[in-house]
């Protein structure tokens, strides 16, 4: 009696399952004439469960999924461009489930959350990203265009679930995007060529501002030899001028320059001072 009692009271334990917070459940009918959905969502809390019923949990809070390429596991997503380049990328998404929509989504893919997530929506985001890569040049994939790629991708992604129910709230790149290598080395030749054309013009220009500074250097010296040679001209033009209208000035620096001693030895030429004046 008492093994048949802990029994039961086992079996009770098992077919109940719980609802977490923050999830909506939904209970499904494996059998029977009411296979399928059950029309009524079930909150939070524990509920009995028949041989044939199964409850699936929907979290309503945010969810976050990554499909990246590591040593265990490779859920990246490949894509090609306008060239036929192949392009591989790790993707993130961030997304809720409505509340009140729980049921529409479970009837529409008849999967739990991580089925949603590993399969339905990956598989979306790969064809939105092969859509609308195969439209752009490489060039518009790994450079400025990248964030307009994304972007595009998550709006396309937004429209195809928010009716269902699913809020896309963000689609983005994890990492850097795997190119081929001959793109790569395409890359890198262009930048070193970018790279080496901003060194020369940084030499250039250098080169002509030392020749500049040269020239401003000799300018700057024949306008002050000019404006020298024009003071010191107009100083002789204002001596001579003087002396012109004063030529007894002349006389007088004569006699202040004389010490005095007539020549010891006169010829026919007379004295440099005039001593009759």
């Amino acid at each position: 009696m008492k093994k048949l009692l802990l029994l039961c009271s086992v079996l009770v334990l098992t077919a109940c399952e719980n609802v977490p917070v923050g999830n909506v459940g939904i209970i499904v009918h494996k059998l029977g004439g009411s296979k399928g959905v059950d029309a009524e969502e079930v909150g939070v809390g524990r509920y009995w469960l028949g041989v044939n019923d199964e409850l699936f949990s929907f979290p309503t809070f945010s969810q976050n999924e990554s499909w990246i390429r590591s040593d265990k596991k490779d859920e990246s997503i490949t894509f090609q461009t306008k060239e036929g380049l192949s392009v591989n990328a790790d993707i993130g998404i961030t997304y809720n489930i409505q509340a009140d929509k729980v049921s529409v989504v479970f009837q529409k893919y008849r999967k739990g959350i991580d089925e949603i997530s590993d399969i339905y929506l990956r598989n979306m985001v790969r064809d939105a990203l092969v859509k609308e890569a195969s439209t752009r040049p490489i060039e518009s994939v790994y450079g400025e265009g990248k964030a307009d790629l994304i972007e595009d991708v998550e709006k396309l992604v937004r429209s195809q679930v928010q009716d269902i129910g699913i809020n896309v709230e963000k689609i983005n790149w994890m990492g850097d995007l795997r190119l081929p290598p001959t793109v790569v080395e395409a890359i890198n030749a262009k930048i070193g060529a970018t790279q080496k054309a901003a060194q020369r013009e940084n030499e250039v220009a250098q080169a002509k501002a030392e020749a500049d500074k040269v020239i401003e250097t000799a300018r700057g010296e024949a306008e002050s030899r000019l404006t020298i040679a024009k003071a010191e001209a107009q100083s002789i033009e204002i001596r001579g001028k003087a002396l012109r209208d004063n030529p007894n000035v002349i006389e007088l620096n004569k006699i202040e320059k004389w010490d005095g001693q007539l020549p010891q030895i006169v010829g026919s030429a007379t004295p440099f001072i005039n001593l009759q004046k």
